[in-house]
């Protein structure tokens, strides 16, 4: 049976020490064949053999690790066993905790008089038997979520925070610390509470950026409409959509007029007037007039749907940033563990001060916690995934953002990516005494079946001449040169210049004057020559100069296109270079050539015949919608709209995440390294320590968040 994949929603996800345990309970097992962590969405993915493992089996042993699995659900419920204490029980039993710490403290004020906070030193005190009852409660109610995950990695000989807290909330027993074992406990229950807290802050961010469509749709029968779930309308169908509702489908206006806000989509922060014929996209708002739109995609097919699926499959595809984290945590803290039984064992061997250096030693345990490091990179790059797909740019994992990041060559493609992929036929000259009409029937029935811009503006052009297409079978793309069919009963073909040498040895040099030249013919020889124009799209010489300001030095122009357009159109935006009339396995040979000299490169392109380029970069950017799915599977990253300024936004963008990382792994470092000097000065004690460590926490985590702000992206 072949391998399938199970998502687990695991509840107390919060953090690098729970991928850690869940690692560790799972990887090895039989019939597991891999495992995938979404730390921000507390999302566990495993690849599995079904007939060695099953749900129920993966869930156990989550369990036993002091965790909860339950099957992913988009949307997460309680449901109805699911009472308020379950639900609240991590706050209820800090709270308690707490509470019983405050309880100690008024104790020792009564007892002795002064109102001072005992917690505030380590010296030995004498506690009262209700003083150290309230300390067995505090402890007891702040260890009872971590000491199971403790208790397993002691027995996988596999230390954590966990553990380092449980050892020293038992050595501030040993020295009879009583008040400041409770007031770790309590404190390191706050601290996951918090840390908890808000993850699920992010994470409700991030939904809530990506919750744009509608559950049901108004479909349209004759004379009457009703309610129907999204699943159940097909294709082909009529939606009602009225004012200020969100559009359910990808479609086609039918009938009425309205400005639509497809900034949900495209990031567009203006109104688009959409009219009979017009294309909109499913979970961007109407305006004020009622539209009825003929749905071109299913519900699971939306443009809407797909963004969705790229947002939730990008945590898998991680960035090396975060993976070099993770193996630094893994080496720190086993370091940071020998130093602490070093500061333990080594100094009382000269001055017998036992207790003092055991204490020093837990300090140093508490501090050495490497949460902080770890959890701040995936926090921000899950952030930044999010805003930039709610700005229509879709970036399909942390990995092609850093690449994002290092860009300093970028790769575009000419027709539909730089120039508006609308070409209108300027020129048809029949040849070789062949009749108009009879070459624009074949020419039509071959370009029917055509995704290339040229070929739809030449199909356009022989529907305005009342061409009907000839009936054809056979079909071919030929990527970088055109399209061949049987029609008649002969071999018909349509291409570039390059087809027509292949295919009869003819060196065409049309084009000169900045027309694309395409060319049609048979057997016998070309039959036609048809003139093009494709004008750049209005913001291209602009993206182009806000690129330069991100520091992009190299700008290349790859095109099939004749050399005489080429440059026209290269000298117009502003363009280093322009290479023309290459095959799809030229683009790429000029890609490996362009990484070779200066890194890590983009490729930016729409078609088939760009594939091959978009695999071959370090970036492959698509865009937008009219992309063929076979460039939007191998792209890193698809722009929804075809507005080229997102280029260097989306730059802009990944640079801002990792300056963000780079701050957050300096204060985490820079934090502990205070700590550390503190508790060599003997100024530190066990709670100063667990705080700073929840600070530190806290700031990078939402520090990173402030990702989620598009201003970066406008």
């Amino acid at each position: 049976m072949p391998a399938s994949t199970l998502s687990f929603r695991v509840h107390g996800l919060d953090c690098a020490e729970e991928v850690s345990l869940l690692r560790h309970a799972l990887d090895g097992r039989q019939g597991v064949l891999g495992l995938a962590f979404d730390v921000v969405n507390a999302r566990m993915t495993i690849e599995l053999d079904p007939e060695l493992i099953d749900a129920p089996a993966i869930q156990k042993a989550v369990a036993g690790t002091g965790l909860r699995a339950e099957p992913w659900r988009d949307q997460p419920t309680a449901g109805p066993a699911a009472s308020w204490l379950a639900t609240h029980s991590r706050s209820v039993l800090t709270i308690a905790s707490g509470l019983a710490v405050l309880g100690t403290m008024v104790d020792h004020a009564l007892r002795s008089g002064n109102s001072s906070l005992a917690f505030l030193s380590h010296e030995d005190e004498a506690h009262s038997a209700r003083a150290i009852a309230l300390c067995s409660m505090a402890i007891a109610s702040g260890m009872y979520y971590f000491l199971p995950k403790a208790w397993f990695a002691i027995r996988h000989r596999r230390p954590d925070m966990n553990v380092l807290v449980s050892i020293s909330i038992a050595g501030a027993i040993y020295l009879g610390q009583w008040s400041e074992g409770a007031t770790l406990a309590f404190l390191f229950s706050l601290a996951n509470l918090l840390e908890s807290w808000s993850l699920a802050k992010a994470r409700g961010s991030i939904g809530q950026l990506l919750n744009a469509g509608p559950r049901e749709a108004s479909v349209v029968h004759h004379d009457h409409e009703h309610r129907t779930p999204l699943d159940r309308v097909p294709v082909g169908a009529t939606v009602r959509v009225r004012p200020g509702e969100r559009i359910p489908f990808d479609g086609e206006v039918s009938a009425g007029a309205s400005g639509v806000n497809q900034a949900p989509i495209t990031g567009e922060s203006v109104p688009v007037l959409k009219r009979p014929g017009d294309s909109v996209y499913a979970g961007s708002v109407n305006g004020e007039g009622l539209l009825d739109i003929r749905t071109t995609r299913a519900a699971h097919d939306t443009t809407l749907a797909r963004i969705v699926r790229m947002v939730e499959s990008c945590q898998t595809r991680r960035a090396p940033s975060e993976q070099f984290l993770e193996r630094f945590a893994r080496i720190y803290t086993p370091v940071m563990i020998a130093l602490a039984a070093a500061v333990a064992l080594v100094p009382p061997l000269f001055d017998g001060r036992w207790p003092h250096w055991f204490y020093q030693s837990m300090v140093i345990l508490l501090i050495s916690c490497p949460c902080a490091l770890v959890i701040s990179t995936p926090v921000t790059i899950a952030a930044a995934l999010a805003s930039a797909a709610r700005r229509g740019m879709l970036i399909k994992g942390g990995a092609y953002l850093e690449i994002a990041s290092r860009i300093r060559a970028i790769a575009f493609d000419k027709t539909g990516v730089l120039t508006a992929g609308q070409p209108r036929v300027e020129a048809f000259e029949p040849l070789n005494g062949h009749k108009t009409e009879d070459v624009l029937r074949r020419v039509a029935s071959i370009e029917q079946s055509s995704e290339h811009p040229l070929g739809r503006a030449i199909l356009r052009y022989c529907q305005e001449q009342g061409i009907r297409p000839a009936p054809s079978a056979g079909f071919q793309a030929l990527p970088g040169l055109g399209a061949e069919a049987t029609i008649d009963g002969e071999a018909f073909w349509i291409g570039s210049s390059r087809m027509l040498a292949a295919r009869h040895g003819v060196a065409e040099t049309a084009g000169d004057s900045g027309h694309t030249a395409v060319f049609c013919g048979g057997a016998d020889g070309p039959w036609a020559r048809i003139g093009l124009t494709d004008l750049p799209k209005p913001e291209a010489a602009e993206a182009v100069h806000a690129l330069r300001g991100q520091g992009i030095g190299t700008l290349v122009m790859l095109t099939g296109d004749n050399p005489a357009t080429a440059r026209a159109v290269a000298s117009e935006l502003g363009f280093d270079q322009a290479h023309a009339e290459l095959l799809p396995e030229d683009k790429a040979n000029h890609i490996a050539s362009l990484r070779t000299r200066h890194g890590a490169v983009a490729m930016v392109g729409d078609g088939i015949n760009d594939a091959q380029a978009l695999a071959a970069a370090s970036l492959g950017i698509a865009v937008g919608t009219r992309s063929t799915d076979v460039a939007l599977e191998t792209a890193d990253v698809v722009l929804v709209t075809d507005d080229l300024r997102r280029i260097a936004a989306l730059i802009h963008h990944s640079r801002r995440a990792f300056a963000i990382v780079k701050q957050n792994v300096a204060f985490a470092l820079a934090t502990k390294l205070i700590f550390l000097v503190v508790a060599f000065l003997d100024l530190a004690t066990l709670w100063m320590a667990v705080a700073a460590d929840m600070g530190a926490t806290l700031l990078v985590t939402f520090n990173g968040l402030r990702m989620l702000r598009t201003g970066s992206l406008r």
